[in-house]
């Protein structure tokens, strides 16, 4: 997890993708064309949510988001996506 310089707004969330999966569960290789984008990530900044309505995940957690879900965003040389927390369907 990675210290960020920005602070989302109302209900809005930064979250670092994990990497794509290189390996399947029996082991072998998945060349680099063929690795598809995880749809998991580390949650790393949080908005104060709105109000009568806190927000549920918080930094650190490990959440599940849909295929299209937020913007793409490049801080520091690494890349995060901004989402709404109703992208979020789950924390892992």
């Amino acid at each position: 997890m990675s210290k960020v310089n920005i602070t989302p707004l109302a209900d809005r969330v930064l979250v670092e993708p994990l990497p794509a999966e290189t390996q399947t569960a029996s082991g072998l290789f998945i060349p680099d064309s063929a690795q598809e984008k995880q749809h998991k990530g580390t949650v790393v900044a949080v908005g104060a949510g709105k109000k009568d309505e806190p927000l549920t995940v918080k930094i650190g957690d490990t959440v599940l988001y849909g295929k299209y879900s937020g913007s793409e965003l490049k801080l520091e040389g690494k890349d995060y996506l901004m989402m709404r927390e109703d992208d979020i369907m789950a924390i892992i």
